[in-house]
Parts: C-alpha cells; structure tokens; sequence
C-alpha cells in the first residue's frame, strides 16, 4: 500500500516508513475537522510531532492545543482523540510502534471514503471487528457497542463488506 490515505473527509495520511516495529507517516489534517470518536490501541503505542499548524489532542483525561514542534505520546490502551477545528492545514509526524496491522486498517478506512460518501454502519462494523488487534472505540457503553458490532458485522460480510487485503 503507496500513496496517501484519505482516512477521512479531513485526515490524509502518507506513510513515510514501514517494518515491523514501526510504521512512519506525516499526517496532514485539514481545516474545520471535528472531534473523532475517542478511542485505543491495544498493543501499540503513538508518537506525534507537529510539523505545521496546530492540532487539538484529547489524551487520557488531559487536553492539548499542540503547535509546530509540540510532540505527545500515546501509550497503548490509553484513549485519545487527534483533529484540526482550525483554519488552516496542520501537518503531523505520526509514529505507530509496532506497525501491527495499522497500514492495513488505515487502508480499509480509505476505501471506505473513496467513494466521498460517509462509511455505512454493516462497513464500519466489519472493520471494527477485523481489526480489534489495532482500534477500540472507547465508550462507557463499550459492551453494548461491541454486541452490536458482533450482530451487525456478520451481515456487513454477507454485503460484500471486507477490508482491503482480505
């Protein structure tokens, strides 16, 4: 997988480096992105590093505004948020050790949006489900989420739902 990711409508990714203890990208966050779901990585930890602009972060129960030369750490099961509510474009070093399956997920989440319309709930439950070795939505209502995904992921497949490389 080359190129960049548009992993949404506001997060473009390029993968600067990939082995298996780490995968590199610079992240270039659009203007006006909004909150994403708050989430965690079971087995991985992040390193962020702003390049250009500014990004606002949620990291555990702490707030950031972070500004070029800013960097924040993200150990893995910590929930966290990253997004631009700005103006302007914000560039990030975004580090992922180890790589894991990131590249992979990443990728599904382009597909998903290459069509410029917003991911279905059977879509997204597929990914959510492939991939809990990378992402975890983190929700007080967690178990009733992942019951739900279980039901729905199932019926996403039998769509034709699959992630990239499946």
């Amino acid at each position: 997988m080359t190129g960049t990711l548009a992993i949404s409508p506001t997060e473009h990714l390029t993968i600067r480096l990939r082995t298996p203890e780490l995968l590199e990208m610079e992240a270039t966050y659009l203007p006006g992105g909004r909150r994403p779901p708050k989430h965690w990585h079971p087995a991985q930890d992040e390193h962020f590093e702003v390049l250009d602009g500014t990004v606002r972060a949620t990291v555990g129960a702490t707030d950031h505004r972070l500004t070029p030369g800013d960097t924040v750490d993200v150990p893995s099961r910590t929930a966290h948020q990253f997004w631009n509510p700005g103006t302007e474009p914000a560039r990030v070093l975004w580090q992922v050790r180890p790589a894991g399956r990131t590249e992979q997920w990443f990728a599904s989440l382009a597909a998903l949006h290459a069509g410029g319309a917003r991911p279905g709930a059977l879509a997204l439950a597929v990914l959510l489900t492939e991939f809990r070795d990378v992402f975890r939505l983190s929700t007080p209502a967690a178990p009733l989420v992942n019951a739900a995904l279980a039901v729905l992921a199932p019926l996403g497949r039998l769509r034709g739902h699959r992630p990239v490389g499946a």
